[in-house]
């Protein structure tokens, strides 16, 4: 019973990241570039896994959650202020981006179903978001819903085997082609497939969601949800090769029909309709998490599930999502580039967390090994050079020149390595921990640990 207990409580994070962005990011990529992409897929859950197994574990080992361990870590200067303005403000915008793609997408699959108008379409779901948000226990909702989205992935893979891919090119799909990074398209899918998986509101959520478990029972509920995750967005992309026109939620749900009969729109409507809805309330509410680990307390009025304060983040980001909704601006162009936005973003997230799970007097024998720290290292390396290409490629190209080939791939990994060197010294100069305990810098803990020290 522990054990499915802890199952069903992480199936939350895989009905935060299964939501419309990730059939329009994966859908688009199998449209574009057939089954050539399908390694950044595998990157994605494997990274996906690899930071939210950090964020849960701090969490477990230190009974806090990531925001506010991050706040008592670097409680002033230059660090307190790199932990505002990236972690605070990446993610809160990151949620905001992630809510605009939850009600555009949410609203497309209804409106597969149902003959109303978007905005009334669009009012309705927020209403409904915002009603769960203030009522009742989005976590549980969140979980009844992932099982509709589970069904929704069950319809992609009976689309996929339909398709008959070829073994073959699956196997080639998965090895990463450094070439077509080069290309403007296949960079801009390939950062909507990493930031619609690798989620960094999610660590937030998720190092909530693992206080009081054990380290076992964390990591089998995590790693069967980041598993199905992953394998539905793989199924999605698969699904996606069947679109010669291109991406839209229409193709899509004639393509579904064609394969599997005309239930298989209405079906595609619900799970998309679940899907966004879920993700939807997921994103306001951990933005609030965020808030209040970084700002405020969890024992102050304001600040608990049913506080004034609580409650007006996750409105923020709620409206600021039906916003983009009622502006009636095409869902699938915006999802993928809200997925864009936070796969960049994503990096500086990712690091912060890099660096706190190095604190051995905070975690114990819980703290990074060597091992987790090379892989780890590996994640926010890949992470940060994908982010940093597109932004030397768009960076350039406001002065005149134009990158090409694999030129912006090398810029940008140029760009991550020194930004990572600058921003671990910084931590390791301004890292804190709680009163009485002693802080580690990152890097000098790093190379003082051993593969004999405890994982």
């Amino acid at each position: 019973m522990t054990r499915l207990g802890s199952i069903l409580l992480w199936s939350v994070i895989a009905a935060a990241f299964i939501g419309p962005g990730t059939v329009t990011a994966a859908a688009s990529a199998g449209s574009g570039f057939g089954l050539a992409l399908l390694w950044a897929i595998l990157f994605s859950g494997v990274a996906t896994f690899t930071l939210q197994e950090f964020s849960a574990r701090l969490a477990i080992a230190s009974d806090s959650d990531l925001a506010a361990v991050l706040r008592a870590r670097y409680p002033s200067g230059a660090g307190r202020a790199l932990v505002i303005a990236l972690v605070g403000g990446a993610v809160l915008l990151g949620c905001a981006a992630y809510e605009a793609g939850n009600i555009l997408g949410s609203a497309a699959g209804a409106m597969l179903a149902v003959d109303l108008p978007r905005w009334l379409v669009t009012l309705l779901l927020g209403a409904a978001a915002g009603s769960l948000l203030f009522a009742g226990s989005p976590v549980r909702i969140a979980q009844v819903m992932g099982v509709l989205v589970a069904l929704m992935g069950a319809g992609f893979f009976a689309v996929a085997v339909s398709l008959g891919p070829d073994p073959r090119e699956l196997a080639t799909g998965l090895v990463p082609d450094l070439a077509m990074i080069g290309d403007d398209t296949a960079l801009l899918a390939v950062l909507a497939l990493v930031g619609t998986t690798v989620v960094p509101y999610n660590l937030f959520l998720g190092s909530a969601l693992a206080r009081g478990q054990s380290f076992p029972a964390m990591r089998l509920g995590l790693g069967i949800s980041v598993a199905v995750g992953t394998a539905i967005t793989a199924a999605i992309l698969v699904a996606g090769t069947a679109l010669a026109e291109g991406f839209s939620f229409d193709s899509l749900a004639d393509a579904a029909a064609g394969r599997l009969g005309e239930w298989a729109r209405y079906g595609l409507a619900i799970g998309l309709l679940a899907a966004g809805l879920s993700s939807a309330v997921t994103a306001p509410l951990a933005a609030a998490f965020t808030a209040r680990g970084l700002f405020g307390d969890a024992k102050v009025p304001g600040w608990q599930a049913d506080g004034r304060n609580f409650r007006a983040v996750w409105a923020i980001v709620l409206v600021t999502g039906l916003g983009f909704g009622l502006a009636d601006i095409r869902p699938a162009p915006a999802i993928v580039a809200a997925q864009a936005f936070n796969g960049a973003l994503l990096p500086l997230v990712a690091l912060f967390l890099l660096m706190a799970m190095n604190d051995r007097r905070v975690l114990g024998a819980s703290a990074n090994g060597a091992a987790a720290n090379t892989i780890g290292l590996v994640v926010v390396a890949i992470a940060a050079t994908l982010g940093l290409t597109a932004v030397a490629r768009a960076g350039t190209a406001v002065f005149g020149y134009e990158l090409s080939g694999t030129a912006p791939m090398l810029v940008g990994f140029a760009i991550a390595g020194l930004l990572l060197g600058v921003l671990a010294l910084l931590a390791g100069r301004n890292g804190h921990t709680p009163p009485g305990v002693a802080g580690h810098a990152f890097l000098g803990d790093f190379a003082s640990r051993t593969d004999e020290d405890p994982p």
